[in-house]
C-alpha cells in the first residue's frame, strides 16, 4: 500500500485543516448572502450591475448590504490570522486534544459571531462570540512565540 504523505499523519494539522475549511466555506456563504441581499434590496456597488438590474438609481448603499459586508470584513480580519496561527501551531507538536479544542472554540465562536452579525442579535452576543474566539488565537500566538523566542 502507498504510504500517506507526512502531512496526513499529523492529527493536529488534519484537525486544523477540517476547521479551517469549515470557516472558509462559512466565508463563502456570507459572500453569497451578501449578493442575495444586494439583489433583493436592489443595492449594487457598481454602475454596470445597477444598469443590468433596473437602472443607475440602484447603484447605492443599503444598511442590510453593509451589515453583510461588515460581517465578511470581520471574518477576513480574524479568520486569515487564524489560518497562519493554526498552521504554525500545528507544527509545534501540541496535544491533539488541546489543539482540537483551540480550533473548535475558534470555529464555533466565529459561526456564532456571524449569525449574531447577520441577524442583528442583541448585544453582547456578537462581542462575546468575538472575544471567546480570540482566546485560542492568543493562546496559539503565545505558544508560537515561546517556541520561537530562542531563534530570534
Amino acid at each position: 500500500a502507498a504510504r500517506s504523505p507526512k502531512m496526513m499523519e499529523n492529527k493536529v494539522f488534519l484537525s486544523f485543516t477540517f476547521y479551517s475549511t469549515i470557516l472558509i466555506l462559512k466565508m463563502y456563504v456570507v459572500a453569497i448572502i451578501t449578493g442575495q441581499v444586494r439583489l433583493r434590496k436592489k443595492a449594487f456597488a457598481n454602475p454596470e450591475d445597477a444598469l443590468r438590474n433596473g437602472g443607475l438609481q440602484f447603484c447605492r448603499e443599503d444598511p442590510d448590504v453593509e451589515r453583510c459586508r461588515r460581517a465578511h470584513r470581520n471574518d477576513m480580519e480574524n479568520i486569515f490570522p487564524f489560518l497562519f496561527l493554526g498552521a504554525v501551531y500545528s507544527l509545534l507538536d501540541p496535544s491533539p486534544t488541546v489543539a482540537r479544542i483551540h480550533f473548535l472554540i475558534f470555529c464555533v465562536g466565529r459561526i456564532i459571531h456571524t449569525i449574531a452579525y447577520l441577524l442583528g442579535l442583541r448585544a453582547p452576543t456578537r462581542s462575546v462570540a468575538y472575544s471567546v474566539a480570540q482566546l485560542p488565537c492568543f493562546s496559539m500566538a503565545l505558544q508560537i512565540l515561546l517556541a520561537t523566542t530562542p531563534y530570534w
